[in-house]
């Protein structure tokens, strides 16, 4: 019975894809179809000896198309180097009645991570996978989905059913591997202090959903997703309007007036204690939230920002390469704070003092449209504390479109006119 439908994620090399291809043969009386998602990845021969169906996509909106109207039972997901172990045959595969995902566990030194091997058709009909720009890199994409399905729905095993061709070792592997990891984290129920996350968009319409899913795949949720867009024309606001709910995520748009504006725009709608502030071109780890409200818990009254360390990605052509964690320090006076090596972050607010303080200073340079963190924390610095912890839930983006790479000879003139006030 061919109740089978193979979907291969990014065999980008054509070693592990014709390996893959050759280990499918023991199962090949199960299989109706292969369909060879490739994005943004190198060219790849199709002509192969064992199948001559096999379909090569490109567009992940048509991949999600294909899955809608498939008529298989089930989807075998392969993804990178994976291939089956030759000890499996075509019925070692299955789903118990009461499951929607048999899922499997990759071991990798003290790593483990979780990923969805053989998954209901018309479970993944009813809950589509996410687009490769949700999440912050391709080995992302099928862990992140997984981390949405009720733990009730799933089997996971640790069998060898799936083996890798080749595992690295590298330091942007060893990250990416972690970062998955807390994928897999027990969902927990809000709890207090209340955080809400507010992200001001600017023409970032090729990262800013990884942004806002990044909040929605939280292990604890947040209690508001906070969203507008500052003039964009770019189409990145068509892009966030479609995750507006009214509820959990709310989405507000503007006249481009520079981010101060648009962040003071959101303040009156936050009704959290703390909120943190989340740039469209960055993310957040799973499990954020949870970290950063054991801080909180024992926060001085006085203190109004917590912040910690920074996790830093170059971005490629199709890809993020880990560039390390710049540490944050502890900041004693402004000559700190403008000396400081890097933006300080995650900045976590106190949303009473914020908006007592009358939210972000509109200041004269550059009409009030840059370095807008750094004048609302000289502000607080001279009433309030700012308080360090060592913790690195914050992934900064590096790419040639952002305000740093762009402006960064601006700092220079900024620094200069804080020096005479």
């Amino acid at each position: 019975m061919k109740d089978i439908t193979v979907i291969l994620v990014h065999y980008v090399d054509l070693t592990a894809l014709h390996k893959v291809l050759y280990s499918l043969k023991q199962i090949t009386g199960r299989i109706k179809s292969i369909i060879a998602f490739q994005y943004k990845g190198q060219p790849v021969n199709s002509d192969h000896k064992y199948f001559n169906q096999i379909r090569f996509i490109r567009s992940q909106q048509k991949l999600n198309e294909i899955i809608d109207h498939l008529a298989t039972p089930y989807v075998l997901f392969l993804q990178g180097t994976d291939f089956i172990s030759p000890t499996i045959n075509a019925h070692s595969l299955g789903i118990p009645h009461t499951k929607a995902v048999q899922g499997i566990c990759y071991h990798s030194r003290n790593i483990v991570t979780h990923r969805p091997l053989l998954v209901s058709t018309s479970f993944l009909q009813k809950n589509q996978l996410f687009l490769t720009s949700h999440v912050p890199f391709k080995e992302a994409l099928l862990p992140a989905w997984l981390s949405m399905v009720e733990q009730s729905l799933q089997i996971i095993k640790d069998d060898g059913i799936v083996k890798q061709s080749r595992k690295s070792v590298s330091s942007n592997t060893i990250e990416k591997k972690k970062f998955i990891q807390k994928y897999q984290l027990q969902k927990v129920k809000a709890i207090n202090p209340s955080i809400s996350v507010m992200i001001s968009n600017y023409n970032m319409k090729n990262y800013v959903e990884t942004a806002i899913v990044s909040c929605l795949l939280q292990n604890e949720p947040f209690q508001q997703i906070l969203i507008i867009d500052d003039g964009s024309t770019d189409n990145s606001y068509h892009q966030i309007k479609q995750w507006h709910d009214g509820e959990l995520v709310k989405v507000f748009n503007k006249k481009n007036g520079g981010k101060a504006r648009a962040l003071n725009q959101l303040l009156p709608h936050v009704t959290s204690d703390f909120a943190l502030e989340l740039d469209a071109d960055d993310w957040l780890d799973p499990d954020a939230v949870s970290v950063i409200k054991t801080h909180l818990r024992s926060l001085h009254d006085r203190v109004a920002v917590l912040y910690g360390n920074l996790r830093r990605w170059k971005q490629l052509s199709d890809d993020v390469l880990f560039k390390g964690v710049s540490k944050g320090k502890k900041l004693i006076g402004t000559n700190d704070l403008l000396a400081y090596d890097f933006p300080l972050g995650p900045r976590i607010y106190r949303t009473s003092i914020l908006k007592n303080e009358g939210g972000f200073p509109v200041i004269e340079f550059e009409d009030g449209r840059m370095y807008e963190d750094v004048s609302m924390l000289m502000q607080l610095s001279k009433k309030y504390q700012l308080h360090y912890q060592n913790f690195t839930v914050y992934n900064v983006r590096e790419h040639i479109a952002s305000i740093t790479k762009k402006y960064g000879a601006k700092w220079d003139e900024f620094l200069e006119i804080q020096k005479l006030t």
